[in-house]
């Protein structure tokens, strides 16, 4: 039965599977298991046959863009098809995504430039494009709404949906329809996407990983635990470096060793993330799809082309850092009650300093004011090749910044800020510039990129 035809529902059991080329369905059959190859479609002959036990009954998905800035840009340029691809900014940046011919060379996200251009030299670098991204990642969500309400973005490329119930909306079960939605990614705007299948967010996450590009990839119930149990502890969420090295020097470097642990015994250990890794070992994991998630920050950083230590250089650039945020705040009506300083020194070691403030706020005064108190702590000769600004502990803006009684000045302050931004509204965001800010955008001989 073909998903493009008149499929109906309720011929599908729990198994089956799909061409992924001219999306040809056989549905349920007993035979049919997890670990059997696929084999070529009776239909087309094509070898991208999808086949799993539990194709048919599961409707949780993490939909993720294949190197998604690189592809954009070969998309919009074929003379790069077949060369590798870096997005990023000069040799004192770092990588933003590099195309899959640059990734075997070694090149991955978040790597100095230096070292990427080291190992493919011959790579073709991009900077940024952010409007262009920005308008392709929307093109492909909007298409993802059309499948369901429950799409909860994780950032322009990505995103987890719940499909549970969509049978009658669409008249297959969820696995034909998104097996519809990334051919019709492919054609409609160029671009691909992987997707991952299971019952639920941290197993569907995992999966969209299995087999990039142009991937497919389940995780049944049946087989979350087998699975899960051949994997190493950096598979989990949450686990990042650090917490790496140390569950290493506790002897954990494998998700086996935390399932064989009892919950009370990871529990004493490690907290709460002792408590979350045993029920993610286990396959265990209650979170929803929310497309209402709040954003848990907003932030803005920069990275210099030459390394800066002195408070001339440095706060211009905080001063416009900070409005770029509170920019983004006021746009979205959200508030920050944290501020949160970024620094990054030349040896790329990282300083993070927060301040919690006794009421949120939007204003980039008070960003700028708090960070900038705490970043005349930091300078001690030290040179940093990245600044940064951010709020989080985010909440409506009905109740931020309300009147400083004690310091005037602060009202006036902010009351002239938010003249300013409608001027800035009115005719544009350069309209009006503060004298500190004038030459904090590479116009003082020290040209930065813009993260």
């Amino acid at each position: 039965m073909s998903a493009t035809g008149k499929a109906s529902n309720e011929k599908y059991g729990h198994g089956g599977a799909i061409c992924r080329d001219c999306l040809v369905v056989q549905p349920d059959d007993s035979a049919l298991s997890s670990k059997k190859p696929g084999g070529r479609c009776p239909e087309c002959g094509s070898p991208r046959m999808l086949r799993h036990s539990e194709l048919m009954s599961l409707s949780i998905a993490h939909i993720d863009c294949d190197a998604f800035y690189a592809s954009v840009e070969k998309r919009d340029n074929p003379d790069l098809a077949d060369k590798p691809v870096i997005i990023g900014g000069g040799t004192r940046g770092v990588v933003s995504t590099a195309c899959y011919l640059a990734r075997i060379r070694g090149v991955h996200s978040a790597m100095p430039m230096f070292k990427a251009l080291k190992a493919c030299p011959d790579a073709v670098v991009i900077k940024p494009n952010m409007e262009k991204y920005a308008k392709a990642g929307h093109e492909i969500r909007s298409m993802m709404q059309e499948l369901t309400p429950l799409v909860q973005p994780l950032s322009i490329d990505e995103a987890f949906l719940d499909l549970t119930g969509t049978n009658r909306l669409h008249g297959v079960p969820p696995a034909v329809t998104l097996a519809r939605f990334s051919s019709r990614v492919e054609a409609q705007t160029g671009l691909s996407v992987s997707v991952g299948l299971s019952y639920c967010k941290f197993l569907a996450k995992i999966a969209s990983d299995l087999n990039k590009p142009r991937g497919f990839s389940v995780i049944g119930r049946a087989e979350a635990y087998e699975f899960l149990r051949a994997q190493p502890v950096s598979m989990f969420w949450g686990v990042g470096k650090a917490s790496q090295a140390m569950l290493a020097r506790d002897g954990i470097t494998m998700i086996s060793e935390i399932q064989d642990m009892e919950e009370s015994e990871l529990a004493r250990r490690y907290g709460q993330l002792g408590l979350r890794m045993s029920r993610l070992s286990h396959g265990r994991d209650e979170r929803k799809v929310d497309p209402n998630e709040e954003t848990k920050s907003v932030s803005n950083e920069i990275t210099f082309n030459t390394d800066l230590s002195e408070a001339s250089d440095l706060v211009p650039v905080l001063r416009r850092l900070s409005e770029k945020v509170s920019a983004r705040l006021k746009s979205h009506h959200l508030a920050g009650q944290t501020v949160v300083l970024k620094l990054k020194t030349a040896d790329f070691k990282t300083r993070t300093r927060n301040r919690t403030l006794a009421d949120p706020t939007r204003l980039a005064d008070r960003i700028f004011r708090n960070g900038h108190e705490m970043l005349l702590k930091e300078l001690d000769g030290t040179r940093y090749r990245l600044l940064g600004i951010g709020v989080t502990s985010l909440t409506s803006d009905e109740t931020a910044d309300p009147e400083d009684l004690i310091d005037v000045s602060a009202t006036r302050r902010a009351k002239a800020e938010l003249a300013i931004d409608s001027l800035r509204e009115k005719f544009g965001s350069k309209a009006v510039e503060l004298g500190m800010t004038f030459n904090a955008d590479g116009r003082n001989g020290k040209p930065q990129r813009d993260n």
